[in-house]
């Protein structure tokens, strides 16, 4: 692809051509060659958007709540992206789509743009490319990214290194619920969502949360509130938003959306690092070597650590 269909390409990103979106998506995705050459003409026109995560186990009601922020979001006239992580189909390696086909009142809004992303097998509850998603939406104009993470358990907290606010649904009659979760993913959480509030139990998981949070307070100052919702009806979604919107302000305040924002570029730089030079070791591999390395360490004639250091030793051709 010349350079000057890589620009034409951008400039209808920029103009939010949901086609051309589409595509440099797809193209992110899938590790075409054109990707990361897009990405950088992207990078220049991308303005920051507030990247809210929203997570939590299956079942809680995050695809619903998604669907009514998004909403409230374009009632105060945002330009709206929600990327919804769904669980890797075992046959295509595609999203099996389940959380975009609960979000069908938002179709034909044209301000909303939904992309489901499978999570090719990494855990966290994110999908690998989504820091690179979020940069195509970017430039596209959403002031505000939604990203819903595959149903977590209590160690997948993937998704607080690329949000800038992260929300956690939990909801009543899913067992022990603050047991179930203890550190890890309870420990991320900006603001915190008692999702289906109209069921019986919802004000003890709001007691058994304050009780939490005045146990442990967090180092930096600010309490995650919480905040009841039933996303079915929205109720409690408004609320919900300016909750988010006070812990945004908290952070321009006290200097912590800075601090989380130099964390996710090292963390971002961090990670493409390590992709490169992996693929830079494997690209110099000869044919077989890592071949003879597995059966070196199959027949017990070498550890994994020696072999991966001969390995990166070896340079190219070797």
């Amino acid at each position: 692809m010349t350079s000057g269909e890589l620009q034409d390409w951008a400039d209808r990103v920029a103009a939010r051509d949901r086609r051309a979106m589409g595509r440099a998506i797809s193209a992110v995705e899938n590790g075409e060659v054109e990707a990361a050459a897009l990405l950088k003409l992207l990078f220049e026109r991308a303005l920051e958007a507030d990247v809210v995560g929203v997570t939590g186990s299956p079942g809680v009601g995050k695809s619903t709540l998604v669907e009514k922020l998004a909403a409230e979001y374009r009632r105060q006239r945002q330009g709206v992206g929600i990327v919804a992580v769904d669980p890797t189909s075992p046959f295509s390696g595609g999203a099996m789509l389940g959380d975009r086909i609960r979000m069908q009142s938002l179709a034909a809004d044209d301000g909303v743009y939904i992309r489901s992303m499978a999570t090719r097998g990494e855990l966290g509850g994110l999908a690998p490319t989504a820091h690179d998603v979020v940069t195509v939406l970017e430039a596209a104009g959403c002031r505000t990214v939604l990203i819903e993470t595959v149903g977590v358990g209590q160690d997948e907290v993937q998704v607080a290194h690329l949000a800038s606010a992260t929300v956690l649904v939990l909801a009543p009659g899913m067992g022990d619920d603050i047991q179930t979760f203890k550190a890890g993913v309870m420990e991320i959480a900006d603001v915190f969502a008692v999702n289906k509030a109209d069921r019986l139990g919802a004000g003890k998981v709001q007691q058994e949360l304050d009780a939490m949070l005045t146990i442990s307070p967090r180092p930096d100052g600010w309490r995650p509130p919480v905040v009841q919702t039933i996303a079915t009806t929205g109720e409690g979604v408004s609320a919900l938003c300016e909750a988010i919107a006070e812990f945004h302000a908290f952070g321009e305040r006290t200097g912590l959306k800075r601090q989380r924002r130099r964390q996710k570029c090292r963390g971002r730089l961090l990670s493409l690092l390590r992709q490169r030079l992996f693929e830079q070791v494997y690209r110099e591999l000869r044919d077989g070597a890592v071949d003879r390395w597995v059966d070196e360490v199959l027949d017990r004639r070498s550890d994994p650590h020696s072999a991966v250091e001969a390995m990166v030793r070896a340079g190219p051709g070797q």
